[in-house]
């Protein structure tokens, strides 16, 4: 089956929501359309749809944000951060379809985008003990910083250094020692 990974268009949004709804509203962390639809818009270039043949069968939501802090689940967006972290807010793949590598497939995707536009860390907050999948991934996890109740008792911020890639450079002097957060992939 033909995997492609491409930019969010606003055809998206029924599945996008059905997934995430899928995976997160039975632990309370479900955020509903509006939100989601406003991670997006604030940074269209970093947020990705995952098919898998003619089916969403996963999705990314990453937005530029200041290292050590994350989206309130409670809100959607109202302010574009001016940012060298990148926040991975959201990834969720089908549950049918976890455990062959989509997931990686998604991280790769924006990892690699964030390299060109010049980010150096993506972050995270790792809910539903997916810490192991995010350290798994070179993620590490920053136990000093502690999310809000509403991400869940076992919420983790986690962080990667993104080499810049631009003009060909991997340049990793200017970003911290220590990885950035993200809300991880189901399953």
């Amino acid at each position: 089956m033909r995997v492609t990974v491409r930019a969010v268009r606003g055809g998206d949004w029924d599945a996008v929501v059905a997934l995430e709804a899928a995976a997160y509203g039975a632990a309370g962390l479900s955020e509903g359309r509006a939100a989601l639809e406003s991670r997006a818009a604030a940074s269209p270039a970093t947020c990705f749809v995952l098919d898998h043949g003619s089916r969403t069968a996963g999705y990314l939501l990453a937005l530029p944000y200041p290292m050590f802090a994350y989206p309130d689940l409670d809100r959607t967006e109202d302010v574009v951060f001016h940012s060298r972290n990148l926040h991975l807010h959201d990834l969720v793949i089908a549950e049918d379809l976890r455990g062959r590598g989509l997931g990686r497939v998604l991280l790769g995707r924006l990892v690699a985008v964030a390299g060109t536009k010049g980010y150096g860390t993506v972050s995270l907050v790792a809910v539903g003990g997916s810490d192991t999948f995010w350290a798994a991934s070179g993620f590490r996890p920053h136990r000093d910083v502690t999310p809000p109740a509403g991400y869940g008792a076992d919420a983790v911020y986690m962080s990667l250094a993104v080499p810049d890639v631009r003009g060909g450079r991997t340049d990793l002097a200017d970003a911290p020692s220590h990885q950035a957060p993200m809300k991880d992939e189901v399953g």
